[in-house]
């Protein structure tokens, strides 16, 4: 919708001296009450449930009704939690804006706001209200010589999300520590949840009390990581998928960054995040300025509403990947270093006759790069493995029908390189005689050096403009220590990171319509601010399925299914030696963007025709998939795990029941499909391209289905009275898919 501003009467109530303004943002079923009195900074009053239609009285009276009242030995004014709190507003926690000049001066803020926009036009009316709309307040403190920007809007989805832009407008250089913003939850959100991990082992929740003192969530890696905090919930105790208030905040940036819930002796509570920058890397001169990246807040009845804000908003984007999410062969694991033109061209034929639509290259295709060892930073084809090139190999996938991807990792050098030997000051590190310990193998090749990131963009596109290439898988293997630029000692992190993204998107203009997958190590690489410049991200280098449950399941409070790689492994998993059947490993990949990480040689003609029929299921159901909304069911500690894409209307829905571990009873809870409609009549398909599942015992309604095909069952009994699990060995899946009945007198 286009965002209106509509000004109330302001005859309601008198404003004090200073700036008063009241604006009330609401749409899809959230509403934001920004509140600025007497010129104090922006504060939310409200940010929750819609409240609706409020008018000037009862604007005033839901702030004067948020204020708090003075407890002893406080100040002696109520403590009011700015969106950038800062102590002369009596806030005791951790300041929003922190920094100091040469001498030590400018560090104690006293920031008031000087105007109001709403959807850039000034805001003369002492209170307004409208659906979803930019606000941009306008901050000054001319004692110190600072000024503050402050955009907060209200997406159409009912995403929040504020970003700050600070200004030195003094006449020294202002050293800049931290612009942390911070949004309000009320004392009844007592239980936090967020994000843990490692490396093949990303988004491991992870739950506490939200008790007093400060939850702080740093990630010092350079890159978002495996083990960030990714989306930090605060909620009722209890809270599940699908009830408990939940307000939740991503911080949008792929460098260094904080989340944190904090609770001062008051009782108020807030939380927030912000890029976390190193000492020194952010010193604004006179009329310089530095914006911080986006923070996005979400909020609903359960994580599934919370999820689904971030979902909506992302496919909303312009150019947002379409529902066509093409089958994809990735040939690491099939081949690793071992690149041989017969072998990949046979391989290309097996993927091309399973209906796989793209085809990529890994690791291994370029300079010396024969192991992990050497060759990074060397972006020209070898000679000795491809010496007609890659001309041979990219022809024959296109022919066959298949995009063509490669594997790429620009922002990284091996030592044992053409480029290190050229340009050692190009690789980040703490001096010009040091250098950061190795990892992987690897260094950091310096962006923020021009010359530095001519060379790589230079022979990227080269490489681009030689061949017909769709799609590059951007890897990211290592955490940025000590990132400086060795000629001055300066941190390099921030300056890195937005190179990084200025390189993609510089080669995305060279090849419109190319795809760019984010990988990091697998997954340490996957937040709101990457996925603005990327199409794609891969949530982990672990395929193992079971582990795939998880991660996937987490990896998408974020993301929707259409931009999570997921794909089917091996037999057995090279990340953690189990084995698992087929049609394990194919249920836990079809929810997402379906892919293949397996030798095709291998494969027995009994697999191979199960393959088949798995990716002609993706193909058939990839529009519900990446345009339905996402429902996981609350299950207790039950492990036959729920979860499904129900579309728009209600119509159609796609279910896995996946187990995931052995109960301590031989019964488990019933299935309560969320999402559909209790009113309507569903016709339940099992779908089974591999055949039953190991040891399934099927309770009356399913041995009905299977027998018959089908089962029509009333909508209330789906989602509220429930069916009877069945029994399945653990390690094993079944999908569900169910249409609406047409009703008396509509059309089949």
């Amino acid at each position: 919708m286009t965002p209106r501003r509509i000004p109330l009467d302001t005859t309601v109530t008198a404003p004090p001296p200073g700036l008063t303004r009241r604006v009330h943002l609401s749409t899809a079923g959230v509403s934001a009450v920004l509140d600025v009195t007497d010129g104090r900074l922006p504060a939310l009053a409200h940010w929750g449930a819609a409240l609706g239609p409020l008018g000037a009285a009862g604007l005033d009276a839901l702030c004067e009704a948020a204020v708090e009242p003075v407890p002893q030995n406080a100040v002696d004014v109520p403590v009011r939690v700015g969106l950038l709190p800062q102590q002369s507003d009596g806030w005791i926690g951790r300041q929003g804006l922190a920094g100091a000049r040469p001498d030590g001066s400018s560090w104690a803020t006293r920031l008031v706001t000087e105007q109001i926009l709403v959807d850039g036009v000034p805001l003369e009316d002492a209170h307004a209200e409208t659906g979803d709309a930019q606000v941009r307040c306008e901050l000054a403190d001319a004692a110190q010589g600072l000024a503050v920007v402050l955009d907060i809007e209200l997406l159409p989805t009912g995403l929040l999300r504020l970003r700050a832009t600070v200004t030195n407008t003094g006449a020294t250089p202002y050293g800049l520590e931290e612009l942390t913003l911070a949004v309000p939850v009320p004392g009844e959100a007592e239980e936090l949840l967020d994000f843990a991990g490692r490396w093949s082992k990303e988004r491991t929740p992870q739950r506490r009390a939200f008790t007093a003192g400060t939850h702080l969530r740093e990630n010092r890696r350079g890159r978002t990581g495996a083990d960030s905090a990714y989306v930090l919930h605060a909620g009722r105790p209890g809270f599940g998928f699908r009830d408990g208030e939940v307000w939740a905040v991503h911080t949008a940036f792929s460098g260094n960054h904080r989340h944190l819930a904090e609770k001062i002796s008051t009782g108020q509570s807030v939380l927030g995040g912000g890029e976390l920058l190193l000492p020194g890397e952010v010193i604004l001169g006179p009329g310089e300025a530095y914006e911080g990246p986006w923070l996005y807040a979400s909020h609903g009845i359960g994580l599934d509403a919370v999820a689904a804000r971030f979902h909506r908003h992302l496919r909303s984007r312009p150019g947002h990947v379409d529902t066509h999410r093409p089958v994809t062969l990735n040939v690491w694991e099939a081949v690793y270093f071992d690149h041989d033109l017969e072998r990949l061209t046979a391989l290309a034929d097996s993927a091309a006759a399973l209906g796989v639509e793209r085809f990529v290259l890994d690791d291994g295709w370029f300079g010396s790069r024969r192991d992990d060892f050497s060759g990074l930073g060397d972006w020209e084809v070898s000679p000795a493995v491809w010496p007609d090139g890659l001309g041979p190999l990219v022809d024959h996938v296109i022919g066959l029908g298949m995009q063509f991807g490669l594997w790429v990792e620009p922002e990284m050098v091996n030592e044992d390189s053409d480029l290190a030997r050229a340009h050692p000051e190009w690789i980040l590190g703490p001096t010009p005689s040091a250098l950061p310990l190795e990892s992987r193998h690897q260094q950091v090749l310096n962006l923020t050096e021009p010359g530095a990131y001519a060379h790589v963009r230079d022979q990227l596109v080269a490489v681009l403009e030689a061949h017909q290439i769709s799609y590059l898988k951007w890897d990211h293997n290592r955490d940025l220590l000590e990132a400086s630029t060795r000629a001055t000692g300066r941190a390099a992190v921030h300056e890195q990171t937005l190179a990084a993204y200025r390189l993609m998107d510089e080669l995305r203009a060279v090849r419109p319509g190319l795809e760019i997958e984010s990988c990091s190590s697998g997954g340490a690489r996957i937040d709101l601010a990457v996925l603005e410049h990327t199409d794609r991200v891969w949530v982990s280098d672990c395929i193992d399925p079971l582990e795939r449950q998880q991660m996937n399941r987490w990896t998408s409070q974020l993301i929707p299914l259409e931009l999570m790689g997921s794909h089917v492994a091996s037999g057995r998993s090279h990340t953690t030696g189990r084995l698992h059947t087929l049609g394990f490993r194919a249920h836990s990949a079809l929810m997402g963007h379906l892919g293949i990480e397996w030798d095709l040689g291998a494969a027995s003609a009994q697999e191979l025709t199960e393959l088949r029929a798995w990716i002609a299921l993706y193909k058939e159901q990839r529009e519900l998939l990446f345009t339905g909304e996402l429902v996981r069911a609350d299950r207790g500690e039950s492990p036959l795990w729920l979860q499904g894409v129900v579309s728009e209307d209600r119509g159609r829905a796609l279910f896995a029941l996946s187990t995931v571990g052995r109960a301590d009873t031989s019964q488990h809870p019933r299935l309560q499909l969320p999402g559909l409609d209790p009113e309507a009549a569903y016709r339940l398909r099992p779908v089974l391209p591999s055949g039953p599942p190991s040891h399934l015992t099927s309770p009356p309604w399913l041995a009905r289905a299977l027998a018959e095909g089908s089962v029509l069952l009333p909508g209330a009994v789906l989602t509220t009275s429930g069916l009877a699990a069945p029994l399945l060995d653990p390690e094993q899946g079944l999908m569900l898919s169910l249409t609406r009945e047409p009703a008396a007198g509509e059309p089949a």
